[in-house]
């Protein structure tokens, strides 16, 4: 068996690949674009992506392909159709990040509403060895206990943040883009209640066609001007041209993003402008890299692919 790795750098330079030498032969390509693909899986028996397009254009000219093996969850980059009508089976990872991605939910909440930005460069800058008082006061900011967190998306990682929510002592209360009914005693309500009762709201849905551009400016202008708006999912649920407005606006007080529609960033998007760190928060993708939580990610790989050979479907999503 041929195993052929695509985007090895997506998953950090610390990386081990050794663990795929059980299947054969392993083939490791730091970064791939669309149009290397076709010749380097063209031998391929197993194909490893991320983000590159898996569809008749890349690897229509695998003669040996089997099995395709993604190192996510979200599966926009796979032509389902095509896959099936090739017999060509597709799996995914899902679970492995539920625990770092929520983590850093809550790095990213904590940099905002407690100003960390400020506070620190006040520190640094030398105005608080010169003054005259043990504390400073110059950023106001509150607690989580009594306050509504709403959550788009209650799954793993949706149920993993209002669990942790709960233990800060804030009320929770979630939506589903889909109407799908979730199983679980947070209280389920309608996209404007949750908008407008919402201390913090956090985006943990998939991209698709009930969510892409769900928060417009007209969402954002339903918000308390208080809240503080934190997207780990995707980029595309966001209008970034509208939040860019809804936070100059003051519609909110503080966004933290870790995904955008475009990645690497856009150098024309309009967030750029924004440097206030007290306001705006962005991270490049990273909800997902703590070592623990990629190194799990390839031990899952190696596991969909035992999966494959006896006929496991779990994680199969073609």
């Amino acid at each position: 068996m041929k195993i052929v790795i695509l985007e090895a750098d997506s998953l950090g330079e610390d990386m081990v690949f050794t663990p795929f030498e059980e299947f054969g032969e392993v083939v490791i390509y730091p970064s791939c674009t669309s149009e290397q693909a076709p010749e380097r899986v063209q031998d391929a028996d197993v194909v490893i992506a991320n983000k590159v397009p898996i569809c008749e254009a890349t690897i229509g000219q695998a003669k040996n392909l089997k099995l395709v093996c993604l190192t996510a969850t979200g599966i926009n980059n796979l032509d389902g159709d095509y896959l099936k009508a090739k017999g060509i089976a597709a799996y995914n990872v899902a679970g492995y990040s539920t625990n770092g991605v929520a983590q850093h939910t809550f790095a990213l909440l904590f940099y905002i509403l407690e100003k960390l930005s400020y506070y620190d460069q006040y520190v640094k800058s030398g105005e608080y060895a010169r003054g005259s008082c043990f504390s400073h006061f110059g950023k106001s900011f509150c607690e989580l206990q009594d306050k509504t967190w709403g959550i788009i998306g209650l799954g793993a990682i949706g149920r993993r943040v209002a669990q942790l929510a709960e233990a800060f002592g804030c009320k929770v209360l979630c939506y589903s883009a889909s109407g799908h009914k979730y199983d679980s005693r947070y209280e389920q309500t309608d996209f404007d209640t949750l908008l407008a009762k919402s201390d913090f709201i956090s985006v943990h849905a998939p991209l698709n066609a009930y969510t892409e551009n769900l928060f417009t400016l007209d969402a954002f202008k339903k918000m308390k001007n208080t809240a503080i708006f934190i997207n780990v999912a995707r980029g595309a649920l966001v209008n970034e041209q509208d939040l860019y407005t809804a936070l100059t606006t003051d519609e909110i007080a503080g966004a933290a993003l870790d995904v955008l529609c475009r990645e690497p960033m856009d150098p024309e998007n309009p967030l750029l402008k924004i440097q206030d760190s007290t306001r705006l928060l962005i991270t490049p993708h990273i909800a997902w890299a703590a070592k623990e939580t990629r190194f799990r990610v390839v031990e899952e790989v190696v596991q969909n692919i035992r999966r494959f050979q006896r006929g496991d479907t779990v994680n199969r999503v073609y």
